[in-house]
């Protein structure tokens, strides 16, 4: 196995992880994916399987919709208009556009740590321990294309997946990240193994203000749930603790404020290179 180096150094992986090599097996079920900015970026990212699109009637005069329908065309996608009435039931939020498709394709951590070696670049991973709630969970992936994150790792059970929602509240983020379902205690050991060093993000006497820790090597973010924040297990398996400092009369930030805070933390250590 690759030697586990101080955070700063960048070091690649050596081998195929054992247990994670394999995503989640796929189901047949379709997502009805919703909004013009969601709509259009999963079809950018074409990583899912289409089977229609549908366009309100009387909306095709603007410009993004426009866009939707020549990549659409470009896809073969089939496409139909339809009534407001006939759509508002389907999704109250969908912009006069639809998008059938197929189940959000979660991969392997292989391939999220693969994706670091290609770009040559030290691994910065986003880890959701146990998120509920899909707007924290689309903000959080919103930030995290932002910043340049190679992968995002949930658990197996009891967090948010991808779903229509997560797809809206991230403005189609999702599409344009690689999303993997693992055992996290499994999987946080095998990043150790791998170089990777693992940050949790807790207000507590334990953790370091995050300016003050050095980020810049490679990096896996721990964002814990709602209130409950990181699980114990979870909080163990990690090398070390930061928090986000405040001045104000609240004692913490929502998730998604602080996970998106921290994620630009990492990119400002290295130098917000693009």
């Amino acid at each position: 196995m690759a030697k586990r180096e101080q955070p700063g150094g960048q070091v690649e992986p050596d081998e195929r992880l054992p247990f994670l090599h394999r995503p989640m097996s796929r189901t047949k079920s379709q997502d009805l994916i919703y909004g013009r900015n969601p709509v259009l970026e999963s079809l950018r990212a074409n990583r899912r399987t289409f089977q229609q699109l549908i366009i309100q009637e009387g909306v095709n005069s603007h410009a993004i919709i426009e866009e939707i329908r020549q990549v659409a065309g470009k896809l073969s996608i089939p496409v139909e208009f339809h009534s407001r009435q006939d759509m508002d039931p389907r999704a109250k939020k969908h912009q006069g556009v639809l998008l059938q498709a197929a189940a959000y394709p979660y991969i392997d951590l292989t391939e999220i740590l693969e994706q670091a070696q290609d770009r040559s670049e030290p691994a910065l991973l986003l880890i959701l321990d146990q998120l509920k709630d899909p707007q924290n969970f689309g903000t959080l992936l919103r930030t995290a294309e932002a910043v340049g994150v190679h992968g995002v790792l949930l658990p197996v059970r009891q967090a948010v997946g991808v779903t229509p929602a997560v797809v809206s509240a991230s403005a189609g983020a999702s599409e344009h990240l690689r999303i993997a379902r693992v055992n996290l205690a499994q999987a946080m050991r095998a990043l150790k193994q791998q170089g990777i060093w693992i940050a949790g993000l807790e207000l507590s006497d334990q953790a370091q203000q995050i300016d003050q820790a050095n980020l810049r090597g490679p990096i896996a973010l721990v964002v814990g749930s709602e209130g409950a924040g990181l699980r114990p297990l979870v909080r163990d398996s990690c090398d070390f603790l930061v928090f986000i400092p405040m001045r104000g009369q609240l004692e913490s930030l929502n998730a998604s404020v602080a996970g998106s805070l921290a994620l630009y933390h990492v990119w400002s250590q290295r130098g917000y290179q693009r």
